[in-house]
């Protein structure tokens, strides 16, 4: 993403849902618990609009920060895809970022 953002710099590119399947992209389905959509980007207002087709998916959406923070969000993909390999099953996980209230 950095040597997009690099090379585009006009474009306002935002870092998001490469770690969830297809399946569960709209409305995902985990018992009225939502997923947690990670993303980033240089461009806040950007990231705002993101956010709320986020939500509107169905998604807690959490902001990494700039273009840089997609080298941590871009291994997830990895990550889902590893239990996908390892279960044989592929529209039944996604990731969520716990938070402990103060």
């Amino acid at each position: 993403m950095e040597q997009l953002q690099e090379g585009y710099p006009g474009a306002n590119f935002v870092k998001a849902f490469n770690s969830i399947g297809s399946p569960l992209m709209v409305n995902p389905d985990f018992n009225g618990v939502k997923p947690t959509m990670f993303i980033c980007g240089n461009s806040e207002s950007a990231k705002k609009e993101v956010s709320k087709i986020t939500a509107l998916f169905g998604f807690d959406t959490e902001d990494m920060g700039k273009a840089e923070a997609a080298r941590a969000i871009e291994p997830l993909c990895m990550l889902w895809c590893i239990t996908g390999l390892t279960t044989n099953k592929w529209t039944g996980h996604a990731f969520k970022l716990l938070k402990k209230s103060d």
